[in-house]
């Protein structure tokens, strides 16, 4: 039996876990995203609303992390967004229509709960069939005007984004120092740091920009 429901104290080191085993060794040499994960439930950005677990028979497979985030127009006019990360199931559960229910309905939450436009960085092969787009077909960009590659827009909402150029800026709790997660790591159960071909697609998609 399938259910999502919000995440509960109970489930923190679950998921924490859960992260660690789906990012190892993926994007890097070990992850951070655990990490992320672990101090993102403090910052004042972090919704509720939209921490989420997927459960098969009562066990959680899989979770899925939302944090408000800003759109600015030349003008100067603010709109409030989402983004969400990270994103993860057990690597046993991985490509076997999990990860598209949980988006799927953390999507109908996020309209439920007034937001209309998401935001994310990822792999683009992971996100276009879920309705995400490059970010230059919206004309939102990085505050030093580039369109990242593995920037991607999902309207929740048709045309809310009305063509005016838009500054992306993600939450700080994302701008955290690499030595607080490798030092939280260590306190954690030991796991070979490898290299994979991942890492270096990962590489390219994180240094490419869209002209």
């Amino acid at each position: 039996m399938i259910r999502i429901r919000n995440e509960e104290e109970k489930d923190y080191e679950r998921v924490e876990e859960i992260t660690r085993k789906a990012f190892w060794n993926l994007y890097i040499p070990g992850c951070n995203e655990h990490y992320l994960v672990h101090i993102m439930r403090s910052h004042e950005d972090f919704l509720t609303e939209l921490d989420l677990v997927i459960e098969e028979d009562d066990q959680v497979i899989g979770t899925i992390m939302y944090t408000k985030a800003t759109l600015i127009d030349e003008s100067g006019d603010t709109k409030d967004i989402l983004t969400f990360g990270p994103v993860c199931m057990l690597p046993e559960y991985q490509r076997k229509g999990y990860g598209k229910k949980l988006m799927e309905y953390s999507f109908e939450r996020a309209i439920a709960l007034g937001y209309d436009t998401i935001v994310i960085f990822g792999n683009p092969n992971n996100y276009v069939s879920r309705g995400f787009k490059s970010c230059k077909k919206y004309n939102v960009c990085l505050e030093n005007g580039t369109y990242p590659s593995a920037m991607m827009v999902k309207e929740l909402k048709p045309h809310v984004l009305d063509g005016r150029k838009w500054v992306y800026q993600q939450s700080s709790v994302y701008e955290f120092d690499i030595k607080d997660a490798e030092q939280y790591d260590e306190t954690l159960p030991s796991m070979e740091k490898q290299y994979q071909p991942s890492q270096e697609e990962f590489y390219i998609h994180v240094h490419s920009v869209i002209q």
